[in-house]
């Protein structure tokens, strides 16, 4: 799917959904990928990185010491299906806890992958650091 630019935003439903440009486009294709202005948001982005296939932003908003080398889809034929945000939890300035859960479906039987994200902020950016 890479490539391809979803008229609505895919971090959002559908039906609630503002354009891609709107949304997460503007970090994923913007002059500074990864410019998200909290880590909520940088959420949301790497979540429409993954709809869309956009390795690179996913690399580039891994935080340095967790990110791996090199990064690509692992199980092909997997859809993205929707984003369900539980819960937004600021620690401090530069530290934010993201917990949310996203459906899938790969051939044919549907997944849930639940996760809690810590996140980090250095030198002004949001980064995802690691998720239980």
């Amino acid at each position: 799917m890479s490539g391809d630019t979803p008229a609505h935003c895919p971090c959002r439903e559908p039906a609630s959904a503002p354009s891609y440009a709107q949304c997460c486009g503007r970090y994923l294709e913007g002059s500074e990928p990864g410019a998200a202005p909290n880590a909520e948001q940088l959420m949301r982005s790497r979540y429409s990185a993954f709809v869309l296939g956009r390795w690179d932003y996913l690399l580039q908003t891994w935080h340095a010491s967790t990110r791996p080398t090199v990064l690509a889809p692992t199980e092909p034929g997997l859809r993205w299906l929707g984003l369900e945000l539980r819960g937004h939890t600021v620690l401090d300035a530069d530290h934010a806890i993201v917990e949310f859960a996203a459906r899938s479906k790969l051939g044919g039987r549907a997944q849930r992958l639940h996760e809690v994200s810590r996140f980090v902020r250095e030198a002004g950016r949001w980064y995802y650091v690691a998720g239980d």
